[in-house]
């Protein structure tokens, strides 16, 4: 059977792989098991191995193009091809709350009103420069594993894997908004006008509202690494 491989997400596919002859150690309860090798199913999943402790090997199945990922009909093989895997690294983004709480996204960190038809004001800087100030309805910082998300859907480009993020303004009042490509360290997000709620969203997770000259930092936490097999997809198409 050999050194068991954890599974989140997908008990059936736990099934599948065990029928095939996979040790496998389930994931319970959105917990992910302490193995070398983890599958994980589906975007929630991978998120939940990128803010969990350790450092395994995840190999993405049905998890989107940002991490290269294998549809499920082909997880038996691409697991009994992990042992010539390439690996990918992909960077988590720890982002730092204005109270000191510290919170990990592994796909994007968003600002957005919490109404529908208001807008805000927000800046973006980083620690050397003022990137842009703008009125828009919210604002997305992405990493390269999450931006062909919500963030290429609001007009980003997709990144191959790199410590790089991509910044876009969410319906933004201006009719030819900037987008950014940056460094994810040192990033941050400021509230500038006190006209509209505006929520915290990692991941897709509501984290919380973030007042008016409120600012959310970003650095680098331990990055994820994913294993490329044949089964897996091109983040490009």
């Amino acid at each position: 059977m050999g050194t068991p491989v954890g599974v989140v997400g997908d008990d059936g596919l736990a099934d599948v792989l065990r029928d095939a002859g996979v040790a496998v150690e389930r994931g319970r309860d959105g917990a992910v098991p302490n193995t070398d090798r983890v599958v994980a199913v589906g975007e929630d999943a991978v998120a939940a191995v990128a803010r969990a402790e350790g450092d395994p090997l995840v190999l993405p199945v049905a998890a989107g193009r940002g991490v290269r990922s294998v549809p499920r009909d082909d997880a038996v093989a691409a697991v009994s091809g992990l042992a010539e895997a390439r690996v990918e690294s992909h960077p988590v983004l720890r982002v730092t709350m204005p109270d000191g709480t510290v919170e990990q996204a592994f796909w994007d960190v968003t600002l957005v009103t919490a109404d529908a038809a208001r807008i805000s004001e927000f800046t973006v800087a980083s620690t050397a420069d003022r990137i842009g100030q703008f009125r828009a309805d919210g604002v997305v910082i992405a990493t390269a594993a999450g931006s062909p998300g919500y963030a290429h859907r609001v007009g980003g480009p997709i990144l191959a894997p790199s410590e790089q993020a991509v910044v876009a303004p969410i319906a933004p009042f201006a009719t030819d908004p900037d987008h950014w490509v940056l460094p994810a360290d040192g990033l941050s997000a400021l509230v500038e006008r006190d006209e509209a709620t505006v929520k915290l969203l990692v991941d897709d997770h509501i984290s919380r509202p973030v007042s008016y000259q409120e600012r959310i930092t970003i650095s680098l936490g331990s990055p994820v690494r994913t294993a490329v097999v044949d089964e897996s997809r091109s983040r490009f198409e």
